[in-house]
Parts: structure tokens; C-alpha cells; sequence
């Protein structure tokens, strides 16, 4: 069942107006990691570009230094919060390519919907992926955030329909926003995996949550097997939800354990057991290193960040 996942209508036409005012503006913002998100916050603010502090760097403002008609669209999308004597944005804007995407501001609820440098990864390895310009008719964005892969497939190839599904309503959400104001159109769907119906898929693709230990934020929790379980099970699931000669391709974290990558030697079983081929890619060899702190990594010597695709028969 396609179902629409928004707040109040207004609401949502106020996020949108506020998408467009800030493209007019020219407004652009790469959200880093975290850790470095918190520090360059912390430094007071030049007062060079109030947008970019604002939807940005999530730093408190008073809402006369902001150019109109942002103060009074935030207030209409119900995204002001009080932060001592001025005000904070719930949530941020950033750009992926040429897109602008709503997700949350730094928080710690377990729905919060998270976009930073593993979105960017996952839209250069797909923007990469499909660089030939290969048609698909239909494809899906397993656990889409806020919708970073299904509008880069989008974007690849416009006429495709594309689904876009989710554990998080408040994800869902904003996926629609920001496919709406791209002018792309998503099919959203709420499912904690692949949504329970018949259809089938050409493309199955997926950024999944892939740190261990942070039980109940759907945004970061990735079960067991140092936090690649929710995405073995994924890949698992897939095998009779792709048409044949269909590709789930995957962007991930994998932990290395003594010389040994995790998720490559689970794939690799995995793709032997279903008679699938595989493609593996390390992109990055090393990231999230302060994870590592954590009890549950403590036989882990690095995260990398990895590509797979694997192809059905």
C-alpha cells in the first residue's frame, strides 16, 4: 500500500515555499561528519550568511536577522524552537549535487533524519553507478532517509518509478518534500524493509544504518555483527523481490576485524548461496574512526565504507 506520509497541508507548502526561496537565494551547505558539525558550530558566528548559520550550522538567531520571507515560512512549517532568548531551526538544508534537502537539525531523537557524508557517498557511487545511462522501469530505496537515493535514481532516469520506503513517518515526509521540490515524484511507503507486497524491482538500493550499539535510533542502529546485520538481512530479503537480471546495490560500513572485512566475506557467501554475481568496492578505508571507542568495537581496527552490487540471475 502507497500511503502519504505528512503533517498538516500548510505546513507542508510552507517547507516547500522555503525550499524554493532558499534555491533563489543560491543557497548551498555540505553537511560533515558530526564531530565536526559540533566543533565549527561552537565558534561564533561572522554573520556572513545568517541562511547557511540558520539551516546549516543550526546556530540560535533572533528572527529580525532573518531576510524575508524566511522568518514567517518557518513559523507557517511549525520548525522554530526556542533556544534560550533566540530561536533554532528543527531542521537543516543541505545540498546534494544540485538539490536541496530538508533533514533534521543535530539531535538526539531516535527519529531524527539524518543526512551527512555516508548520503554523499552513496549519490557519487550511484550517480557512478549508472553513468551509462542503462534505462530501469522501476526501482526502490530501501531505508531512503530523506530520500538522497531514490531522487539520485531519479535523477539517472527521470521516467523510472521509483519508491521510496522507511521505518520513520518523519522521513517519509520529508523525502516527499524534497522529491516534490526537485520535481520528482516518490512513492513512499512505510515498512521497517522491503515493503510486504508483491511487486518486484529492477533496482533495489539502500544506505542502511550500520552502527552497532545505538538500539532504538533507527537512524544509526544496525543490529549485530558489528552493525552490518540489518544490512545482510536486507540483501538476504531482496533475492525474490528483484526481476531477473535485477541489482540490489548496496553502500555500507564494513567493520574489519583483524584483517578481515566483515561484510565482503558475508556477501560473498551470501551471493554463492543465491547464485548471485558480485561487484565489491572498497571507497573509503576508513571512517567513523571515534566509533571505535565504543564497547562494541572493541576487536574492530577500522570502519570502511563500501560498495556492492549484486546482480539476480
Amino acid at each position: 500500500m502507497t500511503v502519504q506520509i505528512g503533517a498538516a497541508p500548510a505546513a507542508d507548502a510552507a517547507l516547500l515555499d522555503l525550499l524554493s526561496a532558499l534555491k533563489r537565494a543560491d543557497y548551498r551547505f555540505v553537511t560533515p561528519t558530526p564531530a565536526t558539525h559540533s566543533f565549527v558550530r561552537q565558534r561564533s558566528s561572522a554573520g556572513e550568511d545568517v541562511l547557511r548559520d540558520v539551516f546549516g550550522w543550526s546556530r540560535p538567531f533572533n528572527l529580525d536577522q532573518l531576510p524575508q520571507p524566511f522568518a514567517l515560512l518557518m513559523e507557517a512549517a511549525g520548525i522554530l524552537q526556542r533556544a534560550g532568548d533566540a530561536w533554532r531551526s528543527t531542521l537543516r538544508v543541505s545540498s546534494v549535487g544540485e538539490t536541496l534537502y530538508l533533514h533534521s537539525a543535530p539531535s538526539r531523537d531516535n527519529d531524527a533524519v539524518f543526512l551527512g557524508p555516508d548520503s554523499y557517498r552513496f549519490a557519487r557511487f550511484l550517480a557512478s553507478t549508472f553513468r551509462s545511462g542503462e534505462p530501469f522501469k522501476t526501482a526502490l530505496d530501501l531505508g531512503t532517509g530523506a530520500g538522497v537515493g531514490a531522487l539520485t535514481l531519479k535523477a539517472a532516469v527521470p521516467e523510472a518509478d521509483v519508491t521510496a520506503s522507511d521505518i520513520n513517518p518523519a522521513a517519509l515526509r520529508l523525502a516527499r518534500l524534497n522529491g516534490t521540490a526537485s520535481g520528482h515524484m516518490l512513492h513512499c511507503q512505510l515498512a521497517s524493509g522491503i515493503p510486504d507486497e508483491l511487486a518486484t524491482f529492477e533496482v533495489i538500493v539502500s544506505n542502511p544504518p550500520y552502527i552497532a550499539g545505538d538500539v532504538g535510533k533507527t537512524y544509526r542502529d544496525g543490529g549485530d555483527e558489528y552493525g552490518a546485520a540489518l544490512a545482510l538481512s536486507w540483501v538476504r530479503a531482496s533475492a525474490g523481490r528483484l526481476t531477473p537480471g535485477g541489482r540490489f546495490i548496496l553502500y555500507t560500513g564494513a567493520p574489519v576485524v583483524a584483517g578481515r572485512d566483515v561484510v565482503m566475506d558475508a556477501l560473498v557467501q551470501i551471493a554463492a548461496e543465491q547464485e548471485r554475481s558480485l561487484q565489491y568496492e572498497e571507497l573509503d578505508p576508513d571512517v567513523f574512526g571515534s566509533t571505535l571507542r565504543q564497547n562494541a568495537y572493541q576487536s574492530v581496527e577500522r570502519i570502511a565504507a563500501v560498495g556492492a552490487i549484486l546482480t539476480q540471475p
